[in-house]
């Protein structure tokens, strides 16, 4: 399979790669809160506009348990077709908004993928506080200005209940693997995780702390998410060589991460104006070819550079190991030769 951006509907792109093709699937789909009416018409929503009203509330502010079913049902036709051409085993990781997750993780499991865990993509840069305040629908109220005063008063500045952002969840989904661990790597090197893949130099957790980018000149999508942190999920959930689908591309950032690390890449966006975009971030992105995953460490931290430094001389042994046919035996074949060293990798 090619490294391509589609520009499309990713309900009408999706059924045209090939069954069983992909290994890793990165995605941050549209949260229905953008770009619908007050009947959360999904038709409207695959084209991510600007910051409006609805029924008088901001765009994203209209809670309504309509809004949810909409986007779960939208995202499970997304997650059958997504099924169908990731290979067993391959993992999903599904961004969204909190407070929509569980329909997000809901559409994945209708569609057959075993629900593994949910990350936090945790950010620090101060984000827009969400919650109202109440004063101006006070004195919206046909009532006397005294009243209207003393009830401001009462309220003591209580808002809506929305607290600061500073996280965004990731729902982890793998397809089924066939057979055991083992025996669907040998087949499909899919669905085992790379431990040392590290953010920080320490041992990759759920909680995975990367400061949201900054808006480029020629970038202006909303929703970009950093690319060291698409990165790290590529490190953690595919090896070089592999393909790396996202079917909502936005302005590239998976493709750019994939292209970099040696992976190859499927895009799919709706949005021609992202797509020019994304072309541009990839044309600027280096090609990281085969090379293997690149390790970022703390230079305080001496516990994981010992580490580091074991599990690359135990590496060195298996190959070296590798070379004797009479130690590994006459049977054994490359792939699990491959499994082996990327497991301790």
């Amino acid at each position: 399979m090619k490294e391509d951006i589609y520009t499309g509907n990713c309900l009408d792109v999706l059924p045209t790669l090939d069954k069983d093709s992909i290994d890793l699937v990165i995605t941050d789909p549209p949260y229905f809160l953008d770009g619908f009416d007050n009947n959360w018409k999904k038709g409207q929503v695959l084209v991510k506009e600007r910051t409006g009203v609805i029924g008088g509330l901001p765009v994203g502010m209209k809670f309504d348990r309509r809004q949810g079913i909409a986007l779960q049902e939208f995202m499970t036709d997304v997650s059958n077709l997504m099924y169908v051409v990731m290979k067993p085993g391959a993992f999903a990781v599904v961004f969204s908004q909190p407070r929509l997750a569980h329909r997000m993780a809901i559409a994945l499991e209708e569609a057959n993928f075993e629900i593994r865990d949910l990350y936090a993509w945790h950010f620090n840069r101060r984000s827009q506080p969400k919650a109202f305040s109440m004063d101006h629908f006070v004195r919206q109220k046909v009532m006397s200005d005294d009243e209207k005063e003393e009830l401001i008063e009462k309220l003591q500045g209580r808002k809506t209940p929305q607290l600061r952002p500073q996280f965004e969840a990731m729902i982890l989904a793998q397809k089924p693997k066939i057979g055991t661990f083992i025996e669907n790597w040998l087949e499909h090197e899919t669905g085992l995780i790379d431990m040392a893949a590290s953010l920080d130099g320490k041992a990759p957790s759920t909680i995975m702390t990367v400061e949201k980018p900054s808006r480029s000149q020629f970038n202006g999508h909303s929703t970009v998410k950093p690319v060291r942190l698409i990165e790290h999920l590529i490190k953690l959930f595919s090896i070089p060589g592999q393909t790396v689908l996202d079917p909502f591309l936005g302005s590239g950032t998976t493709a750019v991460g994939a292209k970099k690390l040696g992976r190859r890449y499927i895009g799919i966006e709706i949005n021609p104006e992202y797509v020019s975009i994304a072309k541009r971030r990839l044309d600027m992105a280096p090609d990281g070819g085969k090379c293997m995953n690149v390790e970022v460490l703390d230079p305080n931290n001496m516990l994981a550079w010992v580490c580091f430094i074991l599990k690359r001389l135990f590496l060195m042994f298996c190959l070296s190991l590798s070379m004797s046919r009479s130690a590994w035996g006459q049977q054994k074949s490359a792939k699990e030769l491959v499994f082996f060293v990327t497991v301790v990798q």
